[in-house]
């Protein structure tokens, strides 16, 4: 047991007093540029146009601008981004990047995990709300994030109080499907203190006739201290409240009058720092993540008494983690980090099933996990032209050992206006807790191995228009192993091997320009690639791994348009279209599961903002909102089986004032 580290990186807590990023980086603002500063991808603040990785930034204002209030939402703008939602608002949405898992993504709030233990994360009730940024990093990045970041990282980043007076603002928007949405943000301070504080409840009475509604309340914060003297410290947290009623069997069909599920998620983040010189600086960073879930399916009337007939369900899942590391500027130029990391998983579940005659009790499932780390990286240039990244990682986890990963990443200019980036690595994520422990229906295997992946990507980076307009092309090609398949064996022998192996590789092309001050164009499509290569222990047409074909729900196209003008009375109107293609998938109704194909559909949304009262200074301002999400009605499938929400239509008034 390890137990120890955690106060030993806890105390230093209290000697490292410092900011979330390098002073170098505080300088710099974060602004509407098409080349922003970002932190994730080197956990060092760099310009998004000198990253080795793949990097796509998504302003928090600008989404809330347009009325984009769910974070599945704004991703589905992302190159390579595929979500797949199973059903009405709040049910399950998962990501699929590069072709990866769904559980092959680090999510990040303020730089805590939040997925569960071996990567799955349900998109469905994190909110835009109080978001300063969302970076959304594509490649391998386990060398800084360890177990999960397979594929990416997706970073939220909560706002900041500015050295202003108070400013509040709030809003509220209805609806199609009686949705109603209302929300409220405080922020202000000096520029030694400065705070944020959030609020936002959505409702909904969802898309199918009966028990379908869906309520979601989102509270958040963010408290910062910076001395005079270059530190700071600042303390975030972030609740979500979920509560989703679905009456859809494993089908999709509706027959189910009082079943429902709940979620409540805390998160919160202590980051802490100090230049001890200007050449040497001091970080950490503490966390804590504590999931609440509860899944409830009783009798739906007095008559409902035969066969199985109800499930209640309830769990806990917590995380703690710290992370400790020293940035040394070499040169104005190169920073060389090392740091060390430690995480605890712990995940409590119980269950019954109601049948007829009595119920079944599952034995209640209790363990956890722990897992310390040692990493370091080098980040510079030689001469003008040429910047590096190298790093690498050692994780000793306290089931499977000890893995090693790696990332070198090499940028050179070749002239003013063109870059080209080159990066390879290799990255891991762990067996869920399921894999390795359960004893309840399967039968878990401490042996498993991680599954894990290495890949590399080539990518040019053109500017025209004296930086207006910028190309993109990114070639990326990447090999997972060792992935865990479930096989039915004797009693008592283990139901989890590593088998099964697959490759993904594809395509981004991206455009990015401010054509004018008022009109901004973004575009990229993806082509992909998945072939499995080893099916493992089932290789008939419909099991999940089929050797020499795709990847289920992975389309081979995707592409993205959207277009924002604003006008000088600085009302303002965005389209966006995006594009999926044909997807594979299965029937999970039939026994054996059936292939089916996903049709390709094209879904568009249209939003607008018009000023009534533009304030001035500490005047307030008043502005109506409008959204249409889904303009033409486009009928698609996320999963097979499951629909999705059709035409949306939005209204509201947004509203800000300075105290």
């Amino acid at each position: 047991m390890r137990l120890h580290v955690l106060p030993t990186l806890a105390a230093a807590a209290v000697l490292l007093d410092a900011a979330v990023t390098p002073v170098r980086a505080q300088q710099a603002a974060d602004t509407a540029t098409l080349n922003p500063v970002v932190i994730t991808a080197t956990r060092v603040a760099v310009p998004q146009n000198a990253a080795s990785a793949s990097v796509t930034v998504l302003r928090g204002e600008d989404l809330r601008a347009r009325g984009i209030s769910t974070v599945a939402q704004a991703l589905r703008s992302v190159p390579g981004v595929e979500v797949a939602q199973g059903g009405s608002f709040g049910a399950t949405s998962s990501l699929f990047l590069r072709g990866g898992e769904s559980d092959y993504v680090k999510v990040l709030v303020d730089g805590v995990p939040v997925n569960d233990p071996g990567g799955a994360f349900d998109f469905a009730n994190l909110t835009t709300q109080n978001i300063d940024r969302i970076e959304i990093v594509r490649g391998p990045a386990s060398v800084l994030y360890g177990s999960d970041a397979v594929t990416g990282v997706i970073q939220i980043f909560t706002r900041r109080g500015e050295d202003a007076p108070p400013r509040l603002a709030a809003g509220m928007r209805g609806g199609t499907y009686g949705t109603r949405e209302y929300e409220g943000t405080l922020a202000g301070g000096s520029a030694r203190v400065s705070y944020t504080a959030g609020v936002v409840r959505h409702t909904t009475q969802g898309i199918l006739p009966f028990n379908n509604q869906y309520r979601d309340n989102s509270y958040s914060g963010l408290l910062r201290y910076a001395s005079p003297h270059g530190s700071s410290v600042q303390l975030s947290t972030r609740y979500t409240d979920g509560d989703f009623h679905y009456p859809t069997n494993g089908a999709g069909v509706p027959d189910d009058s009082n079943a429902f599920r709940t979620e409540r998620r805390f998160v919160t983040a202590l980051h802490a720092g100090h230049f001890f010189t200007p050449h040497l600086e001091g970080r950490v960073q503490l966390g804590a993540t504590a999931i609440r879930a509860r899944s409830d399916d009783r009798p739906d009337n007095t008559g409902d008494t035969l066969g199985v007939f109800g499930y209640l369900a309830s769990g806990t899942l917590d995380r703690r983690s710290a992370d400790a590391r020293i940035n040394a500027y070499l040169t104005p130029a190169t920073v060389f980090t090392a740091g060390a990391a430690y995480s605890w998983q712990h995940d409590a579940t119980s269950s019954e099933t109601l049948i007829q005659g009595g119920s079944a009790p599952t034995p209640p499932f209790d363990q956890a996990r722990e897992n310390l780390a040692y990493y370091a990286q080098l980040i510079g240039n030689v001469g003008r032209r040429l910047s590096y990244t190298a790093g690498g990682r050692l994780d000793d986890n306290q089931q499977f050992g000890r893995f090693t990963t790696y990332r070198l990443g090499v940028g050179a200019r070749l002239d003013r206006a063109t870059r080209v980036h080159a990066a390879l690595g290799n990255s891991f994520k762990e067996p869920t807790f399921d894999e390795q422990f359960s004893t309840a229906y399967t039968e878990g295997n401490a042996g498993l191995r991680p599954e894990q992946s290495r890949s590399w990507e080539l990518g040019v980076e053109r500017q025209l228009m004296g930086g207006r307009l910028i190309l993109g092309a990114t070639y990326f090609d990447q090999h997972f192993r060792d992935l865990v398949q479930y096989a039915a064996t004797p009693q008592g022998t283990p139901d989890y091997f590593n088998v099964a192996a697959a490759n993904a590789s594809g395509a981004e092309l991206e455009l990015r320009a401010a054509l004018t001050n008022a009109l901004g164009v973004t575009a990229n499509y993806t082509y992909l690639r998945t072939r499995v290569i080893n099916a493992g222990f089932d290789s008939t047409a419909d099991a999940t791994f089929v050797t020499g074909n795709r990847l289920l729900r992975r389309p081979t196209n995707l592409a993205n348009l959207d277009v924002r003008y604003r006008f000088p009375s600085n009302a303002s109107i965005a389209m966006a279209v995006n594009y999926t293609g044909g997807r594979d998938d299965r029937d999970f109704s039939a026994f054996p599961a059936v292939p089916v194909l996903l049709d390709a559909y094209t879904k568009v949304d249209l939003s607008g903002e018009l000023p009534i009262v533009r304030g001035t200074g500490t005047g307030g301002r008043i502005a109506l909102t409008a959204r249409i999400d889904n303009l033409f009605d486009a009928q698609y499938r996320g999963a097979f089986g499951f629909r999705v929400p059709g035409r949306v239509m939005l209204l509201g008034v947004r509203a800000g004032i300075g105290l």
